[in-house]
């Protein structure tokens, strides 16, 4: 298949939320025609084993939050920009969605700035990936009408007037990045009277085979799950809908708490410098 990489350009490339079946077509066409691909930390090795093109040069540029070494973004704008000028078709991967909880903001405007053309190919979220595979319809008709997705990586970031709003809303939440901060997303939503009968699932590693989903009441929390170490990537859902996950879960549970994501500080930091001095 012919490159398309001709003046140089970037496809921002969404892979999925772990299963590598979950990314698109249109993903994985570019894939294989990519010269270089730079790929995040959560996406699935098999992506790039089955789909890749074997004559691209895969760089990775994971970022493991506050855990280990991380990609800094200045160097995957640089990245970008470097092979798109040497003419090269260039994917950047990223797992989930390209557009949710991601940097993709700063990528693009590093793109607009340099004049370098890119299209935007969206994945299926981690929040839809893992409503689907534990079993819980997010909009389910009489549980919830409404989903929010949002964020609390930081105990300062939710506002007090929102967490009352959050607290009697009867919309599903869905919490990215925050289970290091659970206690307080708990915490937050108890002393703001949030009903009982809105449920707490902690899903694990969503859609890989070592996927596994915790449940709780918000208001048992501290016996049950407080002590609790979970695997990244970790997501967070709140609401009626998570009493249906005892009924319609379909994917058995892993037996034992096992690393999907490999980390690649080792090799990201290698791979970045070889491009670098290129």
């Amino acid at each position: 298949m012919k490159s398309l990489s001709q003046g140089g350009k970037v496809i921002l490339v969404g892979a999925g939320s772990g299963d590598p079946e979950l990314i698109t077509v249109k993903g994985m066409r570019f894939l294989q025609q990519a010269d270089v691909i730079l790929t995040d930390r959560l996406v699935s090795p098999e992506i790039i084993n089955s789909f890749a093109s074997p004559t691209a040069k895969v760089i990775f540029v994971g970022k493991q939050c506050r855990r280990g070494t991380s990609t800094p973004q200045a160097t995957i704008n640089e990245l970008m920009v470097l092979y798109a000028q040497d003419e090269k078709l260039v994917v950047r991967l990223k797992g989930g969605d390209v557009s949710i909880f991601s940097n993709i903001l700063d990528e693009l405007e590093t793109l607009v700035q340099h004049g370098i053309p890119y299209e935007i190919v969206p994945g299926v979220t981690a929040a839809l990936g893992a409503a689907a595979y534990a079993g819980m319809p997010l909009t389910a008709r009489g549980y919830s009408t409404a989903v929010r997705f949002l964020t609390a990586y930081k105990s300062d970031v939710v506002s007090e007037n929102y967490w009352k709003e959050l607290a009697q809303t009867e919309d599903t939440l869905v919490f990215y990045m925050s289970s290091e901060t659970l206690a307080n997303v708990v915490g937050q939503l108890t002393k703001n009277n949030i009903a009982p009968d809105k449920l707490l699932a902690v899903v694990e590693q969503a859609t890989t085979p070592f996927q596994r989903v915790y449940t709780s009441s918000l208001y048992d929390y501290e016996n049950k799950l407080s002590e609790q170490k979970f695997l990244s990537p970790t997501l967070v859902v709140i609401g009626r809908v998570v009493a249906l996950q005892a009924q319609f879960q379909w994917l058995q549970a892993s037996p034992e708490p096992v690393e999907y994501f490999r980390s690649e500080v080792a090799v990201n930091n290698e791979n970045e410098q070889l491009a670098l001095t290129a």
